[in-house]
């Protein structure tokens, strides 16, 4: 059997240590980093102080540009100035507009109860849904909202000369503009709020003061959110037995007890993403795909990331890929006595995993049964919303922000993604804990949601200029060991899942992989989003899936046709990925121990191990 030898020659995979984790750093190889571009750890006087000023500066803008949000808005206004047609244009927008809102007004008074709208909110927008908010005055006020955001909508798209990244941000910054006057967001205009404090004689507002109150004590003193105590690591979350059977300066490697008598011959490595947490798939004992898979008769180990400090600044991609999916597949192999192996990624981690199948590939390292990818991207030109902050203003603004510490922070990860919801993450909040003033219900999801990491500043930088903002991986540009891989190299079947309304990774970005690989490709839509359209184990309510396989020699199927093609199914996916890891797999055998002591994998502490408490 063929391995890898160019991803194992780096200086990061070299301390070996088994019962203590390493301390050096890699040295990247030659060639590997790709751009002068890229952070560098020694820094002129001249240079620290630009980088001190911004990251000062970071503090107040929550990380994101000033510079480039001028540079967008001046653009788009530049442009609006220099376009009389599309002013014109606009003003007439305005005046059919105000047209059809006086007419629904007039309505509104021959008919209060159920006059005929003259605007419909997007399928996604619930704030108006309520009956309440179809009657006077309050149906006006909503359809006066929705009417100045249509219009704003108009005047920040479809102007000529404007690039399309400037477009988007300027759209998505009027839109967050006009989402804090939404009238849903004040008591004397939601009639859900008014309702609630005429009901309980303002009760509910002192209640939502009160949470306030505890909500902004805790944040301030550092406190986790109210409700997280009840959920704790190996006694409600990520309980699965299992043993860590390998530790580095990077990851635990932990190897779960089989719950079956007999199991696949080939073992499951799970490789999660380092964003957050990997108890993502093993939450709680009723919602985890580790007991799911167990149950299924695999034998299945699980990454566990280490959560990165000022210390680890300097970790690139070629550590992650070498010190994590490298060095974890040499302790399965020499576990399970070097049967092949089904790597399973989810959202970076499957980036991470992609990259690493196609170095394997490219050098002839055939240890790969199949490949799973949930919710993963390898082509990055239609990454979603996302990409707002992907530029090269904006990276070079964040790479002043990681400086100062050496890290990208947990709390200004989280701030991107709540813009990105901010209706469901932020303004939701707002009036269901402090206008309706009840409690938020914490949930195991929630919970790991709170529980987040922190990103080393070179692997941050490395992985959003080469991926996100150059497309490396996509167009042979991306180099491991100092060569360039490609995933058309890729011989491994692959099972492909993309969720419906993903905006990290969306499915269509997600689909691209049938694009850019040259083998059997089953590809899987299902509901939900990021996490909860992954985590959907058997029996969860309101669940359908699409799935269909594209032979390696098969036409390409554009995603919209596929979707009116393929028809849905009701349930679960999980059984479907089960039922197609079974079909690649040998007949079963008895279960491997747990570690392999003679080989320099003795078990070295309990599941859930010990860096996914590090905080």
């Amino acid at each position: 059997m063929t391995k890898v030898t160019s991803l194992r020659d780096a200086p990061a995979s070299a301390n070996k240590n088994k019962g203590e984790p390493a301390h050096g750093h890699t040295v990247p190889p030659a060639g590997i980093l790709q751009t002068d571009r890229l952070p560098h750890t020694h820094t002129t006087m001249e240079q620290a102080l630009d980088k001190g000023l911004k990251a000062a500066q970071s503090r107040l803008t929550g990380g994101l540009s000033p510079i480039a949000l001028t540079a967008a808005y001046a653009d788009w206004l530049l442009h609006l100035s220099a376009a009389p047609g599309k002013q014109m244009e606009l003003a007439e927008k305005a005046v059919r507009k105000a047209s059809r809102f006086a007419n629904f007004a007039a309505a509104c008074s021959q008919n209060p109860e159920k006059p005929e709208t003259c605007i419909d909110p997007l399928p996604q927008d619930k704030r108006f849904s309520g009956k309440r908010w179809q009657k006077w005055p309050f149906n006006a006020m909503s359809q006066a909202f929705l009417l100045n955001q249509q219009l704003w909508h108009n005047a920040t798209t479809g102007l000529a000369g404007v690039t399309q990244q400037h477009e988007n941000e300027v759209t998505f910054a009027a839109r967050q503009m006009l989402d804090i006057f939404s009238p849903s967001n004040f008591a004397l205009t939601n009639p859900e709020v008014l309702a609630r404090t005429f009901s309980e004689g303002g009760m509910n507002l002192l209640r939502g003061w009160q949470n306030f109150i505890e909500d902004a004590s805790r944040t301030n003193s550092g406190k986790k959110q109210a409700g997280l105590d009840a959920f704790e690591l190996g006694k409600n979350m990520a309980t699965s037995p299992g043993k860590v059977v390998y530790r580095n300066h990077l990851i635990e490697l932990i190897q779960y007890t089989p719950t079956t008598e007999k199991v696949h011959p080939e073992p499951i490595l799970i490789v999660p993403a380092w964003i957050m947490k990997y108890y993502i798939l093993d939450l709680s004992a009723q919602n985890s795909l580790v007991r799911h898979l167990t149950g299924q008769g695999f034998t299945v180990f699980m990454i566990s990331w280490k959560n990165p400090d000022e210390g680890d600044r300097d970790l690139g991609m070629d550590d992650y890929l070498s010190l994590g999916v490298m060095d974890a597949l040499d302790a399965v192999d020499a576990t399970t006595d070097g049967a092949n192996i089904h790597a399973l990624g989810y959202c970076l981690g499957g980036t991470l995993l992609s990259i690493a199948a196609a170095a394997m590939a490219r050098d002839r390292d055939k240890r790969l049964q199949s490949l799973t990818f949930l919710a993963t991207q390898t082509d990055f030109t239609e990454a979603g919303e996302l990409m707002l902050f992907i530029n090269e203003s904006q990276l070079a603004y964040l790479d002043d922000m990681m400086w100062d510490k050496g890290y990208l922070d947990t709390k200004q990860m989280s701030g991107a993604f709540q813009l990105l919801r901010s209706n469901d993450l932020i303004w939701s909040r707002v009036i269901h804990d402090y206008l309706m003033g009840e409690p938020s219900d914490m949930n195991d999801m929630m919970a790991w949601n709170a529980d987040g990491t922190r990103m080393p500043y070179r692997m941050h930088s490395e992985y959003l200029r080469r991926l996100f903002l150059n497309n490396d991986l996509a167009e042979g540009r991306y180099l491991v060991g100092g060569k360039p891989i490609a995933i058309s190299d890729i011989r491994a079947p692959v099972f492909l899942v993309g969720t419906e309304r993903d905006h990290v990774a969306p499915w269509r970005s997600v689909y691209k992989f049938k694009l850019l690989s040259d083998t059997d490709v089953t590809f899987l839509l299902t509901n939900g989003g990021h996490n909860a359209g992954i985590i959907s184990e058997p029996g969860h309510p309101h669940r359908h899936y699409r799935i269909s396989t594209k032979a390696k020699d098969d036409a390409y199927i554009d995603p919209d046709r596929w979707v009116s093609e393929v028809e849905s199914i009701d349930g679960s996916w999980w059984p479907a990925l089960t039922d197609w890891l079974a079909n690649m797999s040998g007949k079963p055998v008895a279960p491997p121990p747990l570690g392999a002591k003679e080989k320099g994998f003795a078990p070295i502490c309990d599941a859930p191990g010990t860096y996914v408490f590090q905080e």
